[in-house]
């Protein structure tokens, strides 16, 4: 992304839209709180928080608190929902565009008044780009909304990316599957371990924000209209369910896990069963051996003509007729 343009600013109503791009410093210079038009709305969104100083000029502008303003740019441990007279501050984790897996993190803060918004990104990443399209194209109604309904918007864009890589979780589990009953190589183990961490940290992606999400449904606040309040329990509710889906998909790995585990014991055990049988067969031929290697001077069988050929003979005899018995009793059978 171009490093001039890491800044977005939409305004829109009705019947009415204009999009600009630029740096933070360009905003800060350019805003002026007194040319708010309230019959329409604003939103900007910055991608990057290294410009500080025009940031904190934008945010003191519009007249938010010093705290407020130190907590974007401060490491945010847990999802967060702050009341203010005039704004509500609220910080969370989502999942980088270009992550691998749910280890590398966004952290997000989004300041809502009575006709803006203001999103703060600490890495670029496109995470709004249906948004944008609704605004623009004026899908929805969107633009016929207040900024609490944008806000919707925004979480909602967020909830359905986690929503694809649980989906993508859930694409490799069958994947690990397959190759469980078709294949046992000796990295499905490390697999199954890798996709029990993913779920592991997209929970502690999700959990967070079910609960901002509960604070904002429960919230007696004017910003958030009563009629709107539906929209972020269905937000609630389909955090509720990408925890049952992680749940879930954690109980299935546990399973191919378990199953991994049995599979290799069989194996096991079919080769320990091969080995008895092996060990069955040679242990009366290794007595029968055993016997006529004695140095003893009188036996009677020495002196026989045809006694090498016979005792060799029994011994065939015997060691096939253990092999047939083993067979017909099935402990040969690979199972």
């Amino acid at each position: 992304m171009n490093p001039t343009q890491i800044a977005q600013a939409y305004q829109y109503s009705h019947d009415f839209f204009a999009v600009k791009t630029g740096s933070p410093s360009d905003f800060a210079d350019a805003f002026d709180p007194q040319l708010i038009d309230t019959d329409n709305v604003y939103w900007l969104n910055l991608h990057q928080l290294d410009d500080r100083e025009s940031i904190s000029r934008i945010c003191q502008k519009i007249g938010l608190d010093k705290l407020s303003i130190e907590s974007i740019f401060l490491p945010l441990r847990r999802a967060k929902v702050e009341e203010y007279p005039n704004y509500l501050f609220f910080q969370l984790h989502t999942l980088r565009n270009d992550s691998k897996d749910a280890e590398q993190t966004d952290q997000i803060t989004f300041i809502l008044g009575a006709h803006y918004l203001l999103s703060f990104q600490t890495n670029e990443g496109q995470h709004f780009g249906e948004v944008r399209e609704r605004i623009e194209k004026s899908k929805g109604k969107i633009r016929n909304q207040k900024a609490d309904f944008l806000l919707f918007r925004l979480l909602d864009a967020l909830l359905d990316e986690l929503f694809l890589y649980t989906n993508s979780v859930s694409d490799e589990i069958d994947r690990i599957d397959q190759r469980l009953h078709s294949q046992m190589q000796t990295d499905l183990l490390r697999s199954i371990e890798n996709e029990k961490r993913k779920l592991i940290n997209l929970r502690k992606v999700i959990q967070p924000i079910k609960d901002l999400l509960s604070s904002l449904e429960s919230m007696d606040n004017n910003l958030i209209e009563a009629a709107n309040k539906h929209y972020y329990k269905n937000l609630r509710n389909s955090c509720l369910s990408l925890l049952e889906d992680i749940e879930a998909h954690k109980q299935i790995l546990d399973g191919l896990s378990n199953l991994y585990y049995a599979v290799q014991g069989q194996r096991m055990n079919h080769i320990m069963k091969v080995l008895t049988v092996v060990s069955s067969i040679f242990i009366p031929l290794t007595f029968i051996v055993g016997v006529y290697g004695m140095n003893f001077k009188h036996m009677p069988e020495l002196e026989y003509t045809y006694g090498y050929y016979t005792v060799v003979g029994l011994m065939f005899a015997l060691a096939l007729g253990l092999l047939i018995f083993f067979m017909k009793r099935g402990w040969l059978k690979n199972e």
